[in-house]
């Protein structure tokens, strides 16, 4: 098992400001296929918003979600982890705070993104999650 975040993490991960509209973070998710963007303001993370996120807190809502914007919509209470902690680490913290998700920080700075699947992959490729999480995205 990889020791340190940085060996499992998927690094360079999307990233908006936080005026940034809910529709075009989603087009932006579709088109990437991915279910987490980061919200930055400079280059200080923000918050954390997910495809759950736009449903339940914009399009459930009614919002138009043209002129909502992602910092309504993410959740801005985030645990993170560096690089250099242990993946295990990553592990407690996505048990303990009940999140799928965890940004890498390293110097003050978003550097990466950390779920389940990179987990799976790593410590139980054989695993379905695992098997799911490095298949190739469905087009």
């Amino acid at each position: 098992m990889a020791r340190q975040v940085r060996e499992i993490m998927t690094g360079t991960p999307a990233a908006v400001g936080p005026q940034t509209s809910v529709a075009e973070v989603a087009r932006r998710m579709r088109e990437e296929d991915i279910g987490a963007v980061l919200v930055v303001e400079g280059d200080r993370l923000r918050g954390l918003v997910t495809d759950r996120d736009l449903v339940v807190r914009a399009l459930a809502d009614g919002r138009n979600v043209d002129e909502t914007t992602v910092s309504a919509a993410c959740s801005d209470d985030l645990v993170a982890v560096s690089p250099d902690d242990d993946a295990e680490r990553a592990v407690q913290l996505m048990r303990e705070r009940a999140v799928r998700r965890l940004p890498v920080i390293e110097n003050g700075h978003p550097v990466g993104i950390v779920s389940p699947g990179d987990l799976a992959i790593e410590r139980d490729p054989g695993s379905a999650l695992g098997d799911i999480s490095s298949a190739e995205p469905n087009q």
